[in-house]
């Protein structure tokens, strides 16, 4: 009996995560993500709000095709999403219908998450969601157990998740960084990917977005200080301070609200997006910023706040909002356009602790937000972030931590994978196999 492997999508292009493992007569899914670009592209270009539908953004490209596994799709017994990025489980509302029988198991942000995206979708759904434990593990099946071993990224409960089956375990390591200094949770569990290593990996699918950055990815403790260099030495009396990250990254988020308050400014998150991501993280006690911070999220609310900051003024208060990417639905982007009461002056900050996701949409609409706040003589910072991935020198450590019989890279197009197999043969591993979207491999 040998191990089968459909990648299903994140092979051919960046997005829409997703990889079906088969040994004997069972399927396990690993991540069901959305296509973001295409996804976002088909969204906004929507004139109707009704529900969307799995077909319908199976068109467009915004979802994995499942038409890959149709000859498995009655043998798939669950469905594990490595992390709550919507380029991991945002396609799972729509797709598990596919599936209707198979259990979700996922780490307890993850479930929390997805059980918040479904609710907001207003989906119905018949698959059960199981939350398990950081470096937990869950029997899958009499054959196939699920294991969770924590590792540190840009959203709480990331797993590398390892499969352990009797022809084997398939480690599935998409996405990861080795931040040995957090500033939320705990450190990766390196003891258990050795103990792993030394048991015996058969097959590691691991994501290569950073493959070809020769360095190991900085802590988010970095991304810590440039925010305090930021925040706390630019002079900002009588000057209004806005800042927008990912909505999901918890651990910047909480570092943004410490600062404010050391600033002796109010923390108001605005946005649905920030308000649904840090909510579910205080829902299971991750986080609890009590009365510290306002979620802001309806429209008419939106529009008594920033009628209530005109009054009380600008140096009171610390705006954290949704824009990053400069969506033009978003918080930041619509008071560029001077939709809300709310006046920029001469000198405010506007501070940008993200990168741009390089993709033409997000790059253009960055493009224009910037120049809107330009226009405005706002003081723009921008790139004030590290990175959640890994880079070139933590897929080395990874490698020879986990040293597999196979590797499949992950999460980018065929250049990055080939940084990532040129990596690994240099380190003596010659089974690496550069895959399509859609495409299967049989490991003997």
């Amino acid at each position: 009996m040998a191990i089968d492997v459909c990648t299903i999508g994140g092979f051919t292009r960046v997005g829409g995560n997703s990889v079906a493992i088969k040994v004997g007569e069972e399927v396990v899914i690993l991540d069901m993500g959305l296509n973001m670009e295409m996804y976002v592209n088909y969204s906004e270009d929507r004139e109707d709000v009704g529900a969307k539908t799995y077909e319908e953004l199976l068109k467009v490209g915004a979802v994995p095709d499942y038409k890959a596994i149709k000859e498995w799709q009655d043998k798939v017994i669950a469905i594990v999403p490595s992390h709550a990025h919507l380029d991991h489980i945002g396609a799972m509302p729509f797709s598990m219908k596919l599936f209707p029988t198979a259990k979700v198991v996922c780490t307890p942000y993850t479930a929390e998450v997805l059980n918040t995206i479904i609710a907001d979708e207003q989906i119905q759904v018949t698959n059960k969601i199981i939350p398990i434990a950081l470096n937990g593990t869950y029997q899958l099946s009499k054959n196939i157990k699920a294991e969770f071993v924590h590792v540190t990224h840009s959203i709480p409960h990331t797993a590398i998740v390892v499969l352990h089956t009797p022809q084997g375990k398939i480690m599935y390591a998409n996405d990861y960084k080795f931040d040995m200094h957090p500033t939320l949770g705990q450190k990766p569990n390196l003891e258990r990917l050795g103990e792993l290593g030394k048991e015996g990996i058969d097959l590691l699918i691991v994501e290569c977005l950073y493959a070809h950055e020769h360095r190991k990815m900085p802590s988010e403790g970095v991304a810590k200080q440039m925010l305090r260099d930021v925040m706390f030495g630019v002079q900002s009396k009588g000057k209004a301070m806005i800042v927008t990250t990912f909505s999901s990254h918890i651990a910047r988020l909480k570092s943004i609200i410490e600062m404010g308050h050391k600033l002796n400014r109010k923390v108001v998150l605005v946005g649905r997006s920030l308000s649904k991501y840090v909510l579910a993280a205080q829902r299971i006690g991750l986080v609890n910023f009590g009365k510290e911070v306002e979620f802001i999220r309806s429209r008419d609310r939106v529009e008594k706040l920033f009628s209530k900051i005109r009054k009380d003024g600008k140096e009171k208060y610390v705006i954290v909002c949704t824009g990053h990417q400069g969506e033009p639905k978003a918080i930041l982007s619509r008071m560029a356009r001077g939709e809300f009461d709310f006046t920029f002056d001469e000198g405010d900050m506007v501070i940008f602790s993200c990168s741009v996701i390089p993709v033409e949409v997000n790059r253009r609409n960055r493009n224009k937000l910037d120049s809107d706040l330009r226009a405005k003589n706002v003081r723009l910072f921008t790139d004030v972030h590290v990175s959640g991935h890994a880079a070139r020198e933590d897929h080395r450590d990874l490698i020879e931590l986990v040293k597999p019989r196979h590797i499949i890279p992950a999460h980018a197009g065929a250049d990055k994978a080939q940084m990532m197999k040129e990596l690994a043969e240099q380190l003596g591993y010659k089974n690496t196999h550069i895959m399509q979207d859609g495409k299967k491999l049989r490991i003997e």
